[in-house]
């Protein structure tokens, strides 16, 4: 399992600065999740991270029973990428590693650092790393976060990816992708409209 986790942070590592600037721009924009998808030899890793609106219909921490069994419905449902991410039979993929869990934002991101800049300007002048206390008074956002490692027996077959993901989660719009492969790094929208993304060209 550790060697799974180093080869997917491997990866995964190509799509960083990518997903990282697509953050900065639409930070927590609900309705809107980041999906980072990264090729490599036979290997497929993806990266996802959705807001908690979309997947569970609330962001706020869990109060009742009823959260708390959405939640755990929802992390088991994300621990298995086939039943939100569908792959043509013809490359034969399999999944290897996933991972899913509920965090904070607040407490793990630190978005303050990218957005410092763009609030308070003209209230805080200098002070923009230091006050970044005014946001622990905001709810807390939350979000869903997910790793997989598949591996294919014929990776070039993958011409497209069909998204059942906004069927299961109703609350979720649209997918900003960043596709990275041995040709380059892409980016990708797909909405629940025509919940598919097309490939071809990216082997």
């Amino acid at each position: 399992m550790k060697t799974h986790h180093l080869v997917a942070g491997v990866i995964l590592s190509a799509t960083s600065s990518l997903a990282e600037e697509t953050k900065q721009l639409d930070a927590h924009e609900h309705g809107v999740g980041q999906l980072n998808i990264a090729f490599s030899a036979n290997k497929i890793a993806m990266e996802l991270h959705a807001p908690g609106s979309d997947i569970v219909g609330f962001e706020y921490g869990a109060k009742t029973d009823a959260d708390h069994a959405a939640i755990d419905t929802a992390i088991e449902t994300l621990s298995d990428p086939s039943k939100l991410f569908v792959f043509p039979k013809a490359a034969s993929c399999t999944l290897i590693e996933a991972n899913s869990k509920l965090e904070s934002e607040d407490a793990d991101h630190g978005h303050d650092d990218h957005d410092e800049d763009d609030h308070d300007e003209d209230d805080h002048d200098d002070h923009g790393e230091d006050d970044h206390g005014d946001h622990s008074e905001e709810p807390g956002h939350t979000e869903f976060h997910a790793e997989y490692l598949l591996e294919c027996g014929n990776l070039s077959a993958i011409s497209a990816i069909t998204f059942s993901y906004f069927e299961i989660f109703p609350n979720a719009l649209e997918l900003e992708i960043q596709v990275v492969s041995d040709k380059g790094a892409t980016a990708f929208e797909v909405a629940r409209e025509v919940a598919k993304l097309d490939l071809r060209g990216v082997f």
